[in-house]
């Protein structure tokens, strides 16, 4: 409510009223239509009739206007003069219906109906609630322009803090750049001994790989000749039909003479050739003689459970599933044994790449190369994160001192504050400019009701109304938004929260920021007394 229209309310109630003849339910403001010597014209001038016709309680007019003061017309309305009040208009309906509408008993002027005139009464404490509402509205202004004075202290007070970061980021760009070159400096001979130091190490590896596979190759010769002539044969090498090179389960003479080179036998020396084209699939005899227990240590236990588990109910009872179970077991453990394979020469080399440890530690040379690029990077690090809290700062600055707060940002003293308001189920926060939200009161998660959208309020009077919008969404239903009020009071407070419609809220904000400054007493009626 303005304050012009409370000052307004507060004269118009304390002036007694000037008796004006017209006839009986027709306001001030239509006196000039209903003129005694003159013939009556509907308002909606759709007939003409004689005067001695109004009020005569035989509706004339469509529009009901020729029975202002009897109840004769459905459509009708009675104009209450309340003298020492508000008046109003009631329906013609309630006109002589034996209750007292009007305070001035006027609609009851023939009901016979027992009224007391309660208007004088009604306008003093109407008047002393406007007066304690004005007194209200003055002295929120009063914080208002305290609050408009604090916001330009702030604005002037953060441009000037904006000018001297935007100073600082400069000299943290260039020490950024600085600290870049040094940390590419140092990076670069750390890179090249470390290289070096991985270089070695794996010359280091492959030379005892080949130590290894020499190793390896000299066993597997030994193995595969029988009869210790010194030879490998034709006729030993098929002893191992893992060396098939066509794998179709027929390892021949031929296929073995071609795996040893043309020949029919080879030496140590000659094996080498032979060695780099079987030992993917070369399978070591004693690996084979190792794999074959196990397949016969798990057969074994399979009859005495098979007996123990007949024994344990009657032949008919024995459960079904039990069976199943056990068949699958069965069938499980033989085909644990049947891939128990020896492991292959690959599986070897993987063996020995473990066994040959971890990389051992750089030289102190490499070291101190690597602490020293380390500390370059830490330096750099730490000024990019300097780097970007200054721009962060400066960005915040920007949309603080740019943000809308009010035509002369009075409502800037809200931003980064959150207001609560705890109901018998929820407790309601609002944190103006950013967002509102509903939690549980004794527990739960918290629900997003929006986040800051827009001012909302009538052309005339923008900054009463705050949007929040593209809240959490409801369950197949809009994402939830939520309408602030704005009222003028000198607290800071959530009065309300309601749900007028599904996943849209309404919430009641009272602020100093709202309030208008009220008009003098004295022009107020000055004016009214030239109306």
């Amino acid at each position: 409510m303005s304050c012009q229209y409370l000052l307004l309310l507060l004269l118009s109630v304390g002036v007694s009223a000037v008796e004006v003849q017209r006839p009986r339910g027709v306001p001030l403001s239509k006196r000039q239509f209903y003129e005694e010597d003159k013939p009556f014209t509907c308002l909606d001038g759709s007939r003409t009739i004689p005067f001695d016709r109004v009020n005569d309680d035989y509706c004339d007019c469509q529009d009901g206007s020729d029975e202002p003061g009897t109840a004769a017309c459905p459509n009708g309305s009675f104009h209450c003069t309340n003298a020492g009040f508000r008046p109003g208009f009631i329906p013609s309906s309630r006109i002589n219906d034996g209750i007292c509408d009007c305070c001035d008993t006027t609609d009851e002027y023939n009901s016979g109906a027992t009224c007391q005139n309660t208007c004088r009464e009604l306008g003093r404490k109407e008047r002393e609630s406007l007066l304690k509402m004005a007194e209200v509205a003055k002295e929120g202004f009063e914080l208002k322009l305290q609050l408009i004075q604090e916001a330009k202290r702030g604005i002037e007070d953060k441009k000037a803090k904006l000018s001297d970061v935007q100073g600082s980021k400069k000299d943290l760009e260039s020490k950024v750049e600085a600290v870049r070159t040094v940390k590419e400096t140092a990076e670069q001979p750390e890179k090249e001994a470390k290289e070096r130091h991985l270089q070695s190490w794996e010359a280091q590896k492959a030379a005892s790989r080949i130590e290894k596979d020499k190793a390896r190759m000299h066993e597997v010769f030994l193995e595969l000749d029988d009869d210790a002539d010194g030879f490998v044969s034709v006729a030993e090498l098929l002893s191992h039909s893992e060396l098939d090179p066509d794998s179709d389960s027929l390892f021949t003479e031929a296929e073995a003479q071609v795996q040893l080179g043309g020949v029919d036998k080879v030496d140590p020396i000659a094996f080498e050739s032979v060695w780099s084209n079987i030992k993917e699939k070369y399978l070591s005899e004693s690996s084979a003689d190792i794999s074959a227990p196990i397949e016969t240590t798990q057969e074994e236990p399979r009859e005495p459970v098979s007996d123990n588990d007949s024994e344990q109910y009657p032949e008919d009872e024995i459960p079904e599933e039990d069976d199943e179970d056990d068949e699958e077991d069965e069938d499980d453990d033989q085909d644990e044994s049947d891939y128990k394979i020896p492991p292959t020469t690959q599986a070897q080399e993987k063996k020995d790449d473990d066994d040959e440890g971890t990389m051992p530690p750089y030289d102190q040379e490499t070291q101190n190369l690597i602490d020293a690029a380390q500390k370059a990077r830490d330096e750099f690090d730490e000024a990019e994160r300097a780097l970007r809290e200054v721009d962060d700062q400066i960005k915040n600055l920007e949309k603080e001192i740019s943000f809308d707060f009010g035509p002369s940002a009075e409502f800037s003293y809200l931003y980064s504050q959150c207001y609560e308001l705890t109901t018998s189920e929820y407790i309601y926060r609002l944190c103006p400019f950013n967002r509102v939200s509903q939690k549980p009161k004794y527990g739960g998660s918290e629900t997003n009701l929006g986040t800051w959208g827009k001012w909302a309020g009538p052309e005339d009077n923008i900054y009463s109304v705050m949007k929040y919008e593209h809240g959490t969404g409801c369950w197949q239903g809009p994402n939830r938004s939520t309408t602030v009020k704005l009222t003028c009071g000198k607290e800071t407070v959530v009065t309300s929260t309601s749900e007028p419609s599904r996943c849209e809220y309404l919430m009641e904000f009272i602020s100093p920021a709202v309030c208008q400054e009220p008009p003098s007493l004295d022009r107020e009626s000055e004016s009214h007394d030239e109306l």
